[in-house]
């Protein structure tokens, strides 16, 4: 019997520079986004376990014996490394009551959550009777990782209370994290979460979700930074929405067009990149204005590329215009075609000026939040280590 309750977190991300050209074989940076998903678990009286998603307004639990039951059939046909089969998750499908082609985004996290309690269980040893209640300062869909975030938070909080990792918050510490072999176990299972929900995804968005920082990605290949500062950013949603495939589809038409003239596109976003990790590896934890300076331009070269690639849109022009009139650099994150858009903010940028900035981009009709990259991976948290917002949300759901 588990007899304490757990807070756990984890950043949703960005994509810094490489977007579009990863796709390519060239180098991605990925940030973790200081924006968080938190997961409450606790234990509950019942032989069971309840999920609360107050965000999209989902309440479901299920009675140990009938998750037993469907845990004797489904572990039968567990292979961690591989995929979820399609018979697995119809299965689950069936005794969830989700309609067969469901891809509603609380379909999906229900279907993710079942998949990795019965399969963590099965690997793992018994998950007790718990109550669970998740809630993200991620928007779900503008490709801010918020998915992943969700299946890392699950992953940690469900290898916690059936031991197969240690719960390493000590009395009077604010917040703690898990070993890097523990580390490795929970990106493990929150890959697999991702697997049902994304199918077939990089990796990418599980891996910045729990070591946090930020992440080179070339090729399959996922490598950590050696020293990431926290950078101060405006991330903005265009609320433009779009469609990743249509997008990718639309680049990869333009380079079998234009080869001798993308191409070198492509190997320029390749240096963007290199050179930015170059300069966020040099920096101090504490970065002084003068260090901007190449970050902003590198801004601005990626910008104008990534629209010579066919990713941009005019409501992402409008966003650059708009920082641009209060002396700050943006680009798009991600697939571009809408979706969202990273303002750097210097140190030295007095608060009116960000202010300002913020509220024209508001008259525009986006959605704006102040916050940081190269946030802290997944992490254990005390009551007093919470804000009062996210408090509440916990204790009054």
């Amino acid at each position: 019997m588990w007899e304490r309750s757990l807070v756990v977190s984890a950043p949703g991300k960005a994509i810094l520079h490489g977007e579009h050209a990863v796709v390519h074989g060239k180098v991605a940076l990925a940030v973790a986004l200081d924006l968080r998903t938190f997961l409450r678990l606790r234990p509950c009286g019942e032989r069971g376990v309840c999920v609360r998603l107050p965000g999209v307004g989902v309440v479901r639990s299920w009675d140990s014996l009938s998750l037993q039951a469907l845990r004797r059939g489904f572990a039968a046909d567990l292979d961690e490394s591989k995929s979820p089969s399609a018979e697995q998750l119809e299965t689950l499908k069936e005794f969830a009551g989700i309609a067969a082609g469901a891809s509603a985004p609380e379909s999906l996290a229900i279907l993710a959550f079942l998949y990795m309690y019965l399969a963590i269980s099965a690997k793992h040893g018994d998950v007790p009777s718990v109550d669970i209640l998740v809630w993200s300062e991620l928007p779900t869909g503008a490709g801010l990782g918020s998915s992943a975030a969700y299946a890392v938070c699950l992953a940690a909080a469900l290898l916690t209370v059936c031991g197969a990792v240690s719960c390493p918050l000590k009395e009077g510490e604010p917040t703690a994290r898990w070993t890097e072999e523990e580390l490795a176990l929970i990106n493990h299972w929150a890959f697999q979460g991702e697997r049902v929900i994304h199918g077939n995804p990089s990796g990418v968005d599980n891996a910045v979700g729990t070591w946090g920082g930020a992440l080179r990605y070339q090729s399959g290949k996922i490598t950590p930074l050696k020293r990431v500062p926290m950078l101060k950013i405006l991330l903005t949603n265009t609320k433009v929405p779009r469609s990743t495939k249509v997008l990718v589809a639309g680049v990869k038409e333009k380079i079998l067009k234009f080869p001798a003239i993308m191409n070198p596109v492509l190997d320029s976003i390749d240096a963007i990149s290199q050179e930015c990790q170059s300069v966020l590896e040099a920096m101090p934890a504490n970065p002084s204005p003068e260090h901007y300076p190449v970050l902003e331009e590198l801004f601005d070269i990626n910008q104008h590329h990534l629209n010579v690639m066919g990713a941009g849109h005019p409501s992402l022009d409008r966003l650059c215009r708009v920082t641009a009139s209060h002396g700050l650099h943006s680009k798009l994150t991600g697939a571009g075609g809408g979706g969202c858009g990273i303002t750097l903010l210097r140190p030295d940028t007095s608060p009116l000026a960000v202010e300002a900035a913020k509220q024209d981009l508001c008259a525009c009709g986006f959605e704006c939040w102040e916050t940081s990259i190269g946030a802290p991976g997944v992490t254990l948290h005390s009551s007093s280590s919470l804000s009062t917002q996210v408090l509440h949300v916990l204790t009054e759901s």
